[in-house]
């Protein structure tokens, strides 16, 4: 397995996991944040998820257009 693809998905695990975090302080723990703050950080989760996803695939061996 590639170096690169493993530094990949090790960077986009850890990016989908602060996101999550962050996510997690505002649903779980009840730190309040403006609708367009709310979004945004939705939006960061959701595009952090999907890279991490690729990634995984990637180190997998799983072509993209599989799921």
């Amino acid at each position: 397995m590639a170096q690169d693809t493993r530094k990949e998905y090790q960077e986009a695990y850890e990016a989908w996991q602060k996101q999550v975090l962050d996510l997690h302080r505002v649903l779980l723990q009840g730190e309040r944040l403006d609708p367009p703050q709310l979004k945004g950080l939705l939006n960061r989760e959701a595009r952090a998820k999907e890279r991490y996803d690729s990634a995984r695939q990637r180190l997998f061996g799983i072509p993209e257009d599989e799921e």
